[in-house]
C-alpha cells in the first residue's frame, strides 16, 4: 500500500463559546507486515514533508526491530499550550469522530507524539469506543488504569541502553567505566541518564533548553533529576559545572547521546566531535554531510530507525497485553524488550557483514528487505 492521506476538518466551540477550525491529518504509510502505527503530534506547523518522512521511518523501523507493524503519522495542526484542557478534550473527541473508520485495533494503531500524552490517548479510546465497542488496543501510551503497559514510560530511554549495550559488546566494552554525554533530558534523556549512571557508566556532560552541566568526575544523576524537578532547570545545579550548549556536543568523551532535536551532528560540528560511539536516539541527529564526515573519522554510529526503538516496541507489548487481556509485570516487559533490542542489533549486524556496510545502511537494508519480503509474499508487486 502507498501513502494515503486524509485530512479532517475539525471544529470546536472554545471555552467563550466562540468556534475555531483545525485541520487534522493521519498519514499511512504501508500495511505489508501488519497494522500501521504511528504517533500523533499537536503542533501549530504541521510540515507535511517531515510527516511523510516519519511515516515511512515508522515503516522500517518497525520492520528493523522486527514487530508485526507497518509505518503511519498524524496529527493536529494547533497550540495545545493556548488551549484548556477541555478545550483539548473535546478537539482530540472530533478528531477522533472524523478518522475512527481509518484507524482501528487491526488497522492502524495511534500512539502519543509531541505535544500529546496518556490522557489524549484516554480521550481517543473512550471516543472510538463509542462507536465500535471497548477497545484497549486501538491506541498506545495509554494511562495504567485504562490497560496501558508497565514500563512504557521508560520504554523508549531503556531501549537506548540496551541498544548501546549490544553495541559495545562487539568492541568487548561495557558502559561501566565509560564516559557519556547526553544531549535533551526530556522522557528519553533523562531514562538513559538515569540507566548509564546506575550500571557504572559515567556522564559527564547532559544539556537541555535550560542549559547544560558538565563534571568530569560524572554527574550525579538522580542529584541532577532532584534539582531539574525543583527549579525546572539544569542550570545553577551544585553538583557540576555550567557548560555552553553549543561545546557539549564536541566535548571529549566515550559515547555522545543526542536526544533531543534532528539536525544537531552537522557539517560545522562533525569535524570535532570527539566521542567515539554516537547513539542516535533522538530522530535525524546526524544530517547527511556529518554522516560522512564522521564515518571517515571512524566514529561509530549507532542510527535511530534501530536505537530509538524501544518506544514503540513497548508500544507493540501493550497492543498484546489488550488483545489478549492479560497483562504483564514490569519485569517480564523490560525482559522482552531486552530481547528484541538484542535480536535486533545482531540482525543489523549480520547485514553489515553480508554487504560490507555500516550500521545506518546494514539496518535500512533489513527494514527495506523484511517489508520487500511481505510484499512479494502478499502478492502484491506485480
Amino acid at each position: 500500500m502507498g501513502f494515503l492521506d486524509y485530512q479532517v476538518e475539525c471544529t470546536i466551540p472554545k471555552d467563550d463559546g466562540t468556534l475555531v477550525s483545525y485541520v487534522g491529518f493521519r498519514i499511512q504509510h504501508d500495511n505489508a507486515r501488519g497494522p500501521m502505527k504511528g504517533g500523533i503530534r499537536y503542533h501549530p506547523e504541521v510540515d507535511p514533508d517531515e510527516v511523510n518522512a516519519l511515516a515511512q521511518l515508522m515503516t522500517w523501523k518497525t520492520a528493523v526491530a522486527d514487530i508485526p507493524y507497518g509505518g503511519a503519522k498524524g496529527g493536529i495542526g494547533c497550540s495545545p499550550r493556548d488551549l484548556s484542557k477541555s478545550e483539548l478534550e473535546r478537539l482530540t473527541r472530533v478528531f477522533t469522530q472524523k478518522i475512527h473508520d481509518l484507524i482501528g485495533i487491526h488497522t492502524d494503531v495511534p500512539a502519543p507524539d509531541m505535544g500529546t500524552n496518556a490522557q489524549t490517548m484516554a480521550w481517543i479510546l473512550d471516543e472510538y469506543s463509542k462507536f465500535h465497542g471497548h477497545s484497549p488496543a486501538v491506541v498506545t501510551g495509554k494511562p495504567i488504569d485504562l490497560g496501558g503497559s508497565l514500563g512504557r514510560e521508560a520504554a523508549t530511554g531503556r531501549g537506548v541502553v540496551y541498544a548501546t549495550e549490544a553495541l559495545l559488546a562487539e568492541y568487548w566494552k561495557a558502559v561501566k567505566g565509560l564516559t557519556f554525554i547526553i544531549q535533551g533530558f526530556g522522557n528519553v534523556g533523562s531514562w538513559v541518564a538515569r540507566l548509564i549512571h546506575e550500571r557504572g557508566g559515567k556522564v559527564i556532560a547532559v544539556s537541555d533548553v535550560t542549559g547544560a552541566v558538565k563534571n568530569q568526575n560524572g554527574i550525579d544523576i538522580p542529584q541532577l533529576l532532584k534539582h531539574k524537578e525543583t527549579t525546572g532547570s539544569l542550570t545553577g545545579f551544585s553538583g557540576g559545572d555550567s557548560l555552553d550548549p553549543s561545546e557539549l556536543l564536541v566535548h571529549e568523551c566515550d559515547v555522545l547521546v543526542p536526544c533531543a532535536l534532528g539536525g544537531v551532528l552537522n557539517r560545522e560540528n562533525a569535524a570535532h566531535v570527539k566521542a567515539k560511539f554516537i547513539i542516535e536516539a533522538a530522530n535525524h541527529p546526524t544530517d547527511p554531510e556529518a554522516d560522512e564526515i564522521l564515518s571517515k573519522k571512524g566514529v561509530i554510529i549507532l542510527p535511530d530507525i534501530y536505537a530509538n526503538a524501544g518506544g514503540v516496541t513497548v508500544s507493540y507489548f501493550e497492543w498484546v497485553q489488550n488483545i489478549q487481556g492479560f497483562m504483564w509485570d514490569e519485569d517480564k516487559v523490560n525482559k522482552e524488550l531486552k530481547r528484541y533490542m538484542t535480536q535486533a542489533f545482531h540482525n543489523i549486524k549480520t547485514m553489515c557483514q553480508t554487504h560490507h556496510c555500516n550500521l545506518r545502511m546494514g539496518a535500512f537494508t533489513l527494514g527495506v528487505n523484511r517489508v520487500a519480503r511481505a510484499t512479494l509474499l502478499r502478492g502484491w508487486e506485480a
